[in-house]
C-alpha cells in the first residue's frame, strides 16, 4: 500500500493497492472487481477506458450484483425504458447501482446519472467510464478502479482500450478520488498495472493533413523543410484554384473552414472545379422532403471513406431517419433504422451526424460558395445536421440536464415554445426561469421522475438568481 499526496489546495491522500500483482487473468481480474464493489462502502468510479470494456464490465456487474430495491433508481430505470427501450443495458445496470459514462451517451442522461452517484442513499453506488472520466466527471468519490490501463479508442493492432496511459493521463484519473471534507483518503485499486514513472516532454509533432491552414513563416520552428515546400505548393495550388479573394476568404485570419484535413479540402475544391455539373442539387439538402437528399449525402460521406461506423446505404438512411428526432421517440427511431443498430449504435452514429457530417458539410458549403457563386446556402441543413434535427434549444439543454424527451412533453404542454428561435442559451434560461419552475412542475404529463429532473435542473439555471 502506498500513499500519495494528491496536488491541491487542500490535502487528499491517494492510498495505491496494486492488486494487479496476484492477478493471473481476466477472469480473476473479473472475480477481484466484483468483490471490490460488493465490499466497498462509498461512491466508486471504475476506469475502463474503452466502449467495449466499459460493455465487458457492466455486463459482469449486472450478473453478479444484486438487485438494489430503491425508488429513484427504479424509477429512473422505468423512464429510460419509456424514453430509449427496454433493451439498453444502462436500464438493468442501475438497478445494481451502477451507471455508465463515455462521450458518447446524451449529455442529459450522463447528468442525471452524476446526480443519482452524488446521492446519499438512493441513488448510483459506481460509475463505469471511458476517458470522459477525465474530460467530464466532476464529482467526489471515495474510491477509484483501474480496470484497464489504456487511453481509451480503439485501440492498436490486438490492444483493447487503446495504447497505455502516460504519467499524465494516470494522475488524472488517480486524482478523481477523494474530496476534502468529505473523503480525505482516496483508495485506488489497480487492477493492471500502471504506466511507469516517465518523464513528460511535450513534442509538438505537426502531422501533413493539417499544413493547409499553417502560417510557415510563424511555425517554422516546428516544421521541416519538405513541410515548408509542402505548404507553399498547397497555397500556391488553392489560390489558383480559388482566386486570391477566395483563397483569403477560406484561409485567411477569418477563415470560416472547419475540418482539419488539408488534403481533403483540396480534393474537395479539385472536384467542384473540374466537374462543377456533379454537385447540382446541393441545395436539395434544404427541402423538408428527405427522399430529395440521397444523392448529395452519398457523395458527401464517400469524401471520407470508411469513417462513419456503417456502410453508406445504412448512413444516408440513418440521416434520414434522425431528421424526424423531434416528432417521433426514440424507440419509434429504432424502430426505422438500419438493422443492427441498437441503442449504443444509435448514440455513435448521432455523434456522426451531429459532428462529422455537420463539419464536412459545412465546408463543403463554404468552398461550393467560393467555386460557384450561384447564391446556394445549405447552411440551415449544417444547422439541423450540428443539432441533431432538433430545435437549437432543446439540443443545448440536454447539455445542462434537460432530456429532449422531457422537452418534448413541455413543448406539447403549451407552456414553453422551444421551437422559437432564442439566439444565444441564456436566453433560454431566462425565459425559463420567467415562465417559472412551478408552472413546468404542474405540466400533468410529467411523471413524479420527469418532475424531479426538472427541478434539478433548474437548480443549475437559477443559480445565484
Amino acid at each position: 500500500m502506498e500513499f500519495i499526496d494528491k496536488l491541491d489546495f487542500n490535502t487528499v491522500f491517494l492510498e495505491q493497492h496494486p492488486l494487479y500483482r496476484k492477478i493471473k487473468n481476466e477472469e480473476e481480474k473479473g472475480e477481484v472487481l466484483v468483490e471490490l464493489i460488493s465490499e466497498i462502502q462509498q461512491k466508486t468510479l471504475v476506469y475502463a477506458a474503452s466502449y467495449r470494456e466499459v460493455d465487458k464490465v457492466v455486463d459482469l456487474l449486472n450478473s453478479e450484483l444484486p438487485y438494489l430495491k430503491r425508488d429513484r433508481t427504479k424509477e429512473f430505470s422505468d423512464w429510460l425504458i419509456e424514453s430509449y427501450g427496454s433493451d439498453w443495458v444502462l436500464n438493468q445496470s442501475v438497478l445494481h447501482g451502477v451507471g455508465i459514462h463515455n462521450g458518447r451517451i446524451h449529455r442529459s442522461i450522463t447528468q442525471i446519472q452524476l446526480r443519482l452517484f452524488d446521492l446519499t442513499d438512493d441513488g448510483l453506488d459506481v460509475i463505469v467510464s471511458t476517458s470522459s472520466l477525465i474530460e467530464g466527471v466532476n464529482t467526489a468519490a471515495e474510491s477509484v478502479i483501474l480496470w484497464k490501463n489504456g487511453k481509451g479508442g480503439p485501440g492498436g493492432g490486438r490492444r483493447e482500450g487503446g495504447p497505455p496511459l502516460d504519467s499524465f493521463m494516470f494522475k488524472n484519473i488517480i486524482g478523481r478520488s477523494g474530496r476534502m471534507f468529505k473523503y480525505f483518503v482516496g483508495k485506488i485499486y489497480l487492477l493492471e498495472a500502471p504506466p511507469t514513472a516517465q518523464e513528460q516532454q511535450l513534442n509538438i509533432d505537426l502531422p501533413d493533413s493539417i499544413l493547409g491552414g499553417i502560417d510557415e513563416v510563424e511555425h517554422k520552428e516546428s516544421l521541416s523543410p519538405e513541410q515548408v515546400s509542402k505548404i507553399i505548393y498547397y497555397r500556391k495550388r488553392m489560390t489558383e484554384l480559388l482566386g486570391l479573394e477566395g483563397y483569403s476568404y477560406l484561409f485567411g485570419k477569418s477563415g470560416t473552414l472547419q475540418v482539419t484535413d488539408s488534403d481533403l479540402v483540396l480534393e474537395i475544391t479539385e472536384k467542384m472545379v473540374s466537374n462543377p455539373a456533379e454537385w447540382n442539387g446541393l441545395s436539395y439538402l434544404n427541402s423538408s422532403n428527405p427522399g430529395k437528399w440521397d444523392r448529395i449525402l452519398f457523395l458527401l460521406i464517400k469524401l471520407r471513406p470508411g469513417g462513419w461506423d456503417i456502410g453508406y446505404r445504412d448512413f444516408v438512411k440513418f440521416v434520414k431517419v434522425l431528421s424526424n428526432s423531434w416528432n417521433l421517440s426514440l424507440p419509434s427511431l429504432l424502430q426505422r433504422t438500419p438493422e443492427g443498430v441498437d441503442v449504443n449504435k444509435f448514440f455513435q452514429l448521432e455523434r456522426n451526424v451531429t459532428y462529422k457530417l455537420a463539419t464536412l458539410l459545412h465546408d463543403v458549403n463554404e468552398i461550393q460558395k467560393v467555386v460557384f457563386k450561384n447564391g446556394v446556402d445549405v447552411g440551415p441543413f449544417v444547422h439541423s445536421l450540428s443539432h441533431a434535427f432538433l430545435p437549437s434549444s432543446v439540443y443545448q439543454l440536454e447539455e445542462y440536464g434537460l432530456p429532449r424527451m422531457i422537452s418534448r412533453k413541455i413543448q406539447l404542454s403549451g407552456v414553453f415554445d422551444f421551437e422559437r428561435d432564442w439566439g444565444e442559451v441564456y436566453e433560454v434560461f431566462n425565459a425559463l426561469n420567467r415562465t417559472g419552475r412551478d408552472k413546468i412542475l404542474s405540466i400533468e404529463s410529467l411523471n413524479r421522475f420527469e418532475k424531479e429532473v426538472v427541478d434539478y435542473f433548474f437548480d443549475g439555471i437559477s443559480h445565484g438568481d
